[in-house]
């Protein structure tokens, strides 16, 4: 770790795999970088120039690590974690852009709800608390099946399916353990069709938008199917005109935002949550892939102080799709090989495929967006291509792993 940090560096909050593309990008620009993680085998450390060996929660050591060196902008990816940091030493070092304080509010789930609410979004039933007796109590009241988590929680971690009362209280105990504050939140699971909602905005308003389809594969170790939704304009309008409205009143003017949404049989979405951020699992790939559009290099711009028009501007209009791939097993297990990966990235349609453990690595169940172990993208002229390039890639590719009490 070195002792001599560089002047004008972009400080980047994070080192997880969902980093690498902002490291990537300001090594393309010749910006130095300073990555923050508390993991010395972070993914994301051999395309940063330096690195601190700390916590993105620990403002003050982060401080005091870089001494007199002055950042020229900081920024964060997919990281809930690190959010608070970046709004505060953003303020510590006068850096041209200062993430919001209010869009904090968005990473209690709880104060979301209400927030929502007062955009005008769709209610529908849910309780928290950090006791655990009286979320319990409230939970068994709400319509079943429900959705345990933690209030604060992020990457699925610590969320359990609950059909029935007796469900409960094993299923709060389990989002206590993921959660910083040991608070709980039991919201109904909500019927219709997944989406998510992805915006960059400049000024209060959208510069990019794209809706997806998120589809759960089960039976396999494909987790998570997801690719640009085939919508009405009107549809695309209302969904986009309701992210907005929650960006607004989260203070999120320019930059980036997600939302995980349900749109009911009624015609009106349902907000699950709010991602006040950069999204994950190789999304900023798909709207490269399906628009031209670079949101990474738009949000490097925007915490530089930059203009980002350029980066938004749409260059094609295609459909695209990610397949998120994980652990085959229920247990901790170490991945011996990959098979079948020359022949899914010759499947015409697929533009990417993407490994994140290697032979000898420790893989854990995909229970959580940061247990994924690959992923594959796809790009066509319609969500039918997309999805069949897909379907064609995830036949052929497989990652072979023994379990632990199996390995030598």
């Amino acid at each position: 770790m070195s002792e001599h940090w560089p002047q004008d560096a972009l400080i980047v909050l994070g080192a997880s795999e969902e980093h690498i593309p902002l490291y990537q990008e300001a090594r393309h620009r010749g910006i130095p970088t300073v990555a923050v993680d508390m993991r010395a085998d972070a993914p994301a450390l051999p395309f940063a120039d330096t690195a601190l060996q700390i916590s993105t929660r620990d403002t003050d050591a982060i401080a005091d690590a870089l001494g007199d060196a002055r950042p020229a902008g900081i920024v964060v990816g997919a990281s809930d974690a690190a959010l608070a940091s970046w709004h505060a030493l953003g303020l510590r070092y006068g850096t041209p852009y200062v993430y919001p304080e209010n869009a904090l509010a968005a990473l209690d789930k709880a104060a979301f709800h209400e927030i929502a609410a007062s955009c005008g979004i769709v209610r529908y039933g849910w309780a928290a608390s950090d006791d655990p007796d009286e979320v319990a109590a409230k939970a068994a009241g709400l319509l079943f099946p429900l959705i345990v988590k933690p209030v604060d929680g992020c990457g699925s971690k610590g969320v359990t399916l609950v059909t029935c009362p007796d469900g409960i209280p094993a299923a709060v105990t389990h989002a206590r353990a993921h959660s910083a504050s040991q608070t709980v939140i039991a919201e109904e699971f909500i019927q219709g069709r997944q989406l998510t909602i992805d915006l960059f905005l400049r000024d209060g308003k959208s510069m990019m938008t794209c809706v997806k389809d998120q589809e759960l594969v089960t039976g396999g170790f494909v987790v998570r199917r997801i690719s640009t939704a085939q919508l009405s304009s009107a549809e695309h309008d209302h969904l986009e005109a309701s992210a907005e409205r929650l960006c607004r009143a989260l203070g999120i003017v320019d930059g980036p935002a997600n939302f995980d949404l349900v749109l009911g049989a009624d015609g009106q979405a349902r907000i699950i949550e709010a991602n006040p951020r950069l999204s994950g699992d190789s999304i900023p790939r798909l709207h490269a892939a399906a628009y031209g559009v670079n949101v990474v290099g738009a949000l490097v711009a925007l915490a530089l102080g930059e203009p980002f028009d350029e980066y938004l501007a749409p260059t094609r209009k295609a459909h695209a799709g990610v397949e998120l791939i994980g652990s085959p097993l229920t247990v901790d297990g170490e991945l011996v090989a990959w098979e079948g990966v020359t022949a899914a990235r010759s499947i015409p349609g697929i533009s990417d495929v993407e490994l994140y453990a290697g032979p000898g690595d420790l893989v854990r169940p995909h229970v959580q967006s940061g247990h994924k172990i690959g992923m594959l993208i796809a790009t066509g002229p319609s969500v039918a291509d997309v999805s069949s390039a897909l379907e064609a890639a995830s036949a052929l590719i497989r990652p072979v792993v023994r379990p632990l009490t199996e390995a030598k």
